[in-house]
């Protein structure tokens, strides 16, 4: 049975935005043997530690939500880091389930491996039907190396390995960074400092008019252990999205009368916008019975309140 609650539970990037929520929630489901790590704990550059570690400890079941991740100026400023990085901490990992599989492996993928010309909501069926967006090429080619290798597994040994891809999360516990972090969390830290300087302007990159979809972080949690209590063998990539999908524009809107912030919102045109839509197809997680619970509003408000307090 997989829901067995004495499962030994490995989840990597514990100290994450999708790994701190994911401990939580199997808390709080009743789960007992949770090894939660970070970087700190455990290098995941160092192969031999990798290795000498999954031989010691032989998880039941691994959720890989550990990875070299920013935002679209990050991702620009440092593409050797996003894919060298990510390609060798995966590498190392799988390297260590070939040696001790684990019955269960559950990676943590990211929307932008689709193709950037989708303007549909977007099927798992769509990967590598066209190019990426190219601000964020590095980081994207090393997930999707990282989904080819666990399908392979799949093929030569019918592992259940599969990879999950999340809309664009948000939650506690994210980077409140201005320069690094995810759109959400980047704009509600900056917006905060523009508020703390009495500055009467807020600059915004790109149009504001390009769509996106934003996922609750505890939701994906939910979804996650939704996936890893099925007795199903599962596909091996599963979108998981809100449903919900807004502009930029009023993204920001939403942030600004949440904060409170009495400036000018300026878009500046000449910086990229990115795709303009991403929407994520999740029929096959939805036909499981997982629906997500926290709409926007509410996601703001629970996300601004745990910045503001931490």
């Amino acid at each position: 049975m997989m829901n067995n609650k004495k499962s030994k539970i490995l989840v990597l990037g514990a100290a994450g935005l999708v790994g701190t929520s994911l401990v939580k929630k199997l808390r709080e489901q009743g789960y007992e043997n949770i090894i939660s790590l970070d970087k700190e704990e455990l290098d995941l550059i160092e192969q031999s530690e990798v290795e000498s570690y999954f031989c010691q400890t032989r998880p039941d079941i691994v959720f890989f939500a550990a990875a070299v991740v920013g935002g679209i100026q990050e991702n620009i400023a440092s593409p050797v880091d996003f894919i060298l990085g990510n390609l060798t901490i995966q590498t190392n990992v799988f390297n260590a389930v070939a040696k001790y599989p684990p019955k269960q492996f559950i990676n943590f993928g990211s929307n932008c491996i689709y193709p950037s010309s989708i303007d549909t909501a977007i099927s798992e069926r769509q990967l590598l039907t066209g190019p990426v967006e190219e601000t964020n090429g590095p980081y994207a080619i090393a997930k999707i190396a990282g989904i080819k290798t666990l399908e392979a597994f799949r093929m030569q040994f019918n592992y259940n390995f599969y990879t999950v891809i999340p809309a664009n999360l948000y939650g506690p516990n994210d980077l409140f960074d201005s320069e690094k972090s995810h759109v959400i969390s980047g704009i509600i830290s900056r917006m905060t400092k523009a508020m703390e300087n009495n500055e009467p302007e807020f600059n915004v990159w790109g149009s504001g008019n390009v769509l996106r979809e934003f996922l609750y972080v505890e939701d994906l949690a939910c979804a996650c252990i939704k996936l890893m209590e099925s007795e199903s063998i599962h596909p091996s990539l599963i979108n998981i999205g809100s449903g919900e999908e807004v502009s930029i524009k009023e993204l920001v809107r939403k942030i600004k009368e949440r904060l409170g912030y009495e400036g000018e919102i300026l878009f500046d045109k000449t910086k990229p916008d990115g795709i303009k839509r991403k929407f994520l197809d999740s029929s096959y997680i939805n036909g499981l019975g997982w629906n997500p619970k926290i709409k926007m509003n509410e996601g703001l408000k629970k996300t601004i309140t745990w910045y503001q307090n931490s």
